[in-house]
């Protein structure tokens, strides 16, 4: 009978492992470095045992999503484009239309990997606007970013 090696590293499987919570308030934040330290928490990046192919992160909720900070003449001119699928379809939206949620979801889905964990990361994200949330009863953290 062979034994195993002993440089084999042992693998944390997601099955049994409890969810960490975490709040982050966007107060005074640039955009950037939020989203990339939401991303980092939602990953998994910040655990000992960080394994790309498997959804270990953090849940984490964003309060205060008003507040966050975008640098320069990028509330007036920042534009983002989306394609509907047809022929001439693409549509220009800027920035100061969408509500503080969607652009804090948006920088944040940019900057997690583009594939199927990705859609499954972005359920464990809740952004909301004002300091209240309804996710007491998860006793989340309370975290300052970065990470």
């Amino acid at each position: 009978m062979k034994s195993l090696p002993l440089y084999r590293t042992p693998m944390v499987r997601p099955k049994g492992r409890v969810r960490e919570w975490f709040v982050v308030d966007a107060t005074g934040m640039p955009l950037g470095r939020l989203a990339s330290g939401v991303a980092r928490l939602l990953r998994g990046k910040h655990l000992p045992y960080f394994a790309p192919q498997w959804n270990l992160g953090a849940a984490v909720i964003v309060i205060n999503a008003e507040k966050v900070v975008l640098g320069g003449k990028k509330p007036l001119q920042k534009v983002y484009i989306r394609h509907t699928g047809y022929p001439g379809g693409q549509r220009h939206i800027p920035i100061y239309r969408l509500t503080p949620e969607q652009v804090i979801r948006h920088a944040v889905k940019g900057m997690l990997p583009k594939n199927r964990l990705q859609v499954r990361m972005l359920r464990n994200l809740f952004v909301y606007t004002g300091a209240h949330h309804p996710h007491a009863a998860q006793q989340p953290k309370p975290i300052t970013l970065p990470v």
